[in-house]
């Protein structure tokens, strides 16, 4: 198989033997920066089952969400739908290794885009900054720490740092800004039902012009 079917294959799998997501539930980080912002054009980068997507939704905003999974992709779709907000979602399977959403975004979200395959990181990271409209924002949420239920339990993995981040995407200082780099934690909880303490590495970038 290609890397594009092995990728595909593997979270597909990892999302079918988790029980389908039950309403929207967003990430801390996500929740902790979109309070004050007026709604617009969001994406959504490796939406998993939507959790984000919804709760931006429900707020107003207009959400492209795109994940390599079909499975998730379809668990969005139809949650969008039974809560009333299929016409401010759309849904999509996108394989970020080879191609990037179009479109212009006021926010634009990446949470744990992590994966074993192979996906330039930096340039994915890149085009969606590049996708900003002046004042947007890209918020890039990462693990800082392993938890028990991750896919990845290599002990010497190398957790970059929100300012390793930033560096490897590469923007120029004078049209994006750094707003937010820093690395809190939080007690999570796993799909089933374990609670750990976990680190995430945040980093907030705004484009200025």
């Amino acid at each position: 198989m290609d890397t594009t079917t092995d990728a595909l294959a593997f979270w597909d799998d990892v999302y079918a033997t988790r029980p389908a997501a039950s309403g929207p539930q967003p990430n801390v980080r996500l929740a902790e920066t979109v309070p004050d912002l007026p709604p617009g054009d969001a994406l959504d980068l490796g939406c998993g089952e939507g959790g984000d997507t919804l709760a931006l939704a429900r707020l107003g905003w207009r959400v492209t969400a795109v994940d390599i999974s079909t499975v998730a992709v379809d668990r969005l779709a139809t949650l969008a739908r039974s809560y009333g907000l299929g016409d401010r979602v759309t849904a999509a399977r996108v394989d970020l290794h080879a191609s990037f959403p179009p479109g212009r975004f006021d926010l634009v979200s990446a949470h744990y885009l992590h994966t074993p395959y192979t996906l330039d990181r930096a340039a994915v990271l890149r085009s969606a900054a590049h996708a900003l409209r002046p004042g947007g924002l890209l918020l890039v949420v990462d693990h800082g720490s392993t938890a028990p239920w991750s896919w990845n339990q290599d002990p010497d993995h190398h957790f970059p740092s929100p300012r390793e981040v930033a560096a490897g995407i590469g923007l120029a200082p004078d049209t994006w800004r750094i707003e937010r780099a820093d690395t809190p934690r939080r007690t999570a909880t796993g799909p089933d039902g374990r609670t750990a303490e976990v680190t995430d590495h945040v980093l907030l970038i705004r484009r200025t012009a």
